[in-house]
């Protein structure tokens, strides 16, 4: 089998828009949260917070004319990709049939669904953008940044809801492992603080009500009562290792595992028993080599619902047995909100980045603490640490589980 490596990472979320911002916030316990401006959360609205990207300027990453053709998630996409590339150095070292493209997003166009539909009622539908499919489907971020790098080799968008990034890292991990490509730009992009999914997510009982942002999304707490809505990017380019050397790369650290399991019990509930999560972290520990004498943090899915961090808290101690005692757990959606689509691959950046550094970032606004969820959540600060391996948990609706597993570079 290849080795795969990270030699590049880009990022647009609440709490930075470029990787040095993100990272010096998650390890400062940067809260991204606060009230919607998208649209005017009214009494009709339940939910009053999310967690925007505030000021984002595509015409740094793309010309005014491919702007009004591209929807919010895929501009996020396009620019964490620019970083991601940039850092890496890899554009025109790579034969561009051995660069692969697998970015996915949960939702994908939101925006411009939502926005297309008020145009087909308000003025019929000879007014529809030429644009509007184009923009809409979740394939076109890996679709333009592949057209934007030259990128002819493999290239696989996928869809698994909150997993989406993290299965889309997982399998261009394979893609390489297995020799099919030489490098790929791997992530996730999301947008969608809209009425529409405000309003849907609302209504099924997932999002906080809380208007305290720094009470709202706060995994393992016992006051938790719901995720709060995030959006942006995060790109990882991976490579083969060979490659990398062959060439002079930074390289981050190594991705060594990956678990990809379905509770197939319930489109939104995790399976009571978390026997399918706790399959795909035990898949990606055992395949990354895990022994219980490792320091290992986990960078959690942690959405702060009450079923979720449960689950989650089982599924790791069924996953690691003993380990589970000592290893460092968090969730940095307490400070970036659920992401989605892109949620796995900012979390795959903070678990890199983690393991780079020695630093696990917090669980913040942690008060009262919820038996059923037991683990050492790191709380409200940052924990100096000599780590082994990272593994970063991402559980999706539909049952989708997926678990990456990291270790630092050579």
């Amino acid at each position: 089998m290849k080795r795969v490596v990270i030699t590049g990472l880009g990022v647009i979320s609440p709490v930075g828009q470029d990787v040095e911002t993100f990272w010096s916030s998650l390890r400062s316990g940067q809260c991204g949260i606060g009230p919607i401006t998208r649209f005017e959360a009214g009494d009709e609205y339940k939910v009053k917070l999310a967690a925007e990207v505030k000021d984002f300027d595509p015409t740094v990453y793309m010309e005014k004319s491919e702007i009004r053709k591209t929807d919010l998630f895929c501009q996020y996409a396009i620019a964490a990709a620019v970083q991601a590339m940039e850092d890496s150095g890899i554009e025109g070292k790579v034969d561009p049939q051995r660069l692969g493209t697998y970015i996915g997003s949960g939702i994908g166009g939101m925006i411009t669904f939502v926005n297309q539909c008020n145009v087909l009622a308000e003025k019929g539908p000879k007014r529809i953008s030429p644009h509007f499919i184009p923009m809409l489907i979740s394939n076109m971020a890996a679709g333009k940044i592949a057209i934007r790098y030259h990128a002819e080799g493999p290239s696989l968008p996928v869809v698994t809801a909150c997993s989406t990034a993290s299965n889309a890292i997982g399998e261009a991990f394979r893609a390489i492992q297995h020799g099919f490509a030489d490098a790929v730009i791997a992530g996730g992009a999301e947008a969608t603080v809209t009425p529409l999914a405000i309003a849907g997510f609302t209504n099924c009982m997932a999002l906080s009500t809380a208007t305290d942002p720094l009470a709202a999304s706060i995994p393992f707490d016992k006051r938790r009562d719901g995720f709060v809505m995030g959006e942006g990017a995060g790109i990882l380019i991976l490579e083969e290792l060979e490659h990398a050397k062959a060439r002079g790369a930074k390289i981050y650290g190594e991705i060594k595992g990956y678990g990809n399991t379905c509770d197939a019990y319930h489109v939104t509930a995790p399976h009571p028993e978390a026997k399918g999560a706790a399959r795909a972290i035990r898949q990606a520990a055992a395949e990354a080599g895990f022994t219980e004498s490792m320091a290992l943090y986990v960078n959690a899915h942690g959405t702060s619902t009450p079923l979720n961090d449960k689950a989650e808290t089982l599924a790791i101690r069924r996953a690691l047995g003993a380990a589970a005692d000592k290893a460092m757990v968090s969730s940095t959606k307490s400070m970036t909100g659920h992401m989605l689509g892109a949620a796995g691959a900012v979390e795959a950046i903070a678990a890199v980045l983690a393991l780079k550094d020695g630093v696990v970032p917090p669980t913040i606004g942690y008060r009262e603490p919820d038996p059923e969820c037991d683990l050492d959540i790191t709380p409200n600060k940052a924990r100096k640490a000599a780590l082994d391996m990272a593994l970063s948990v991402s559980l999706g609706f539909g049952g989708h589980n997926a678990c990456l597993a990291f270790t630092k570079g050579e």
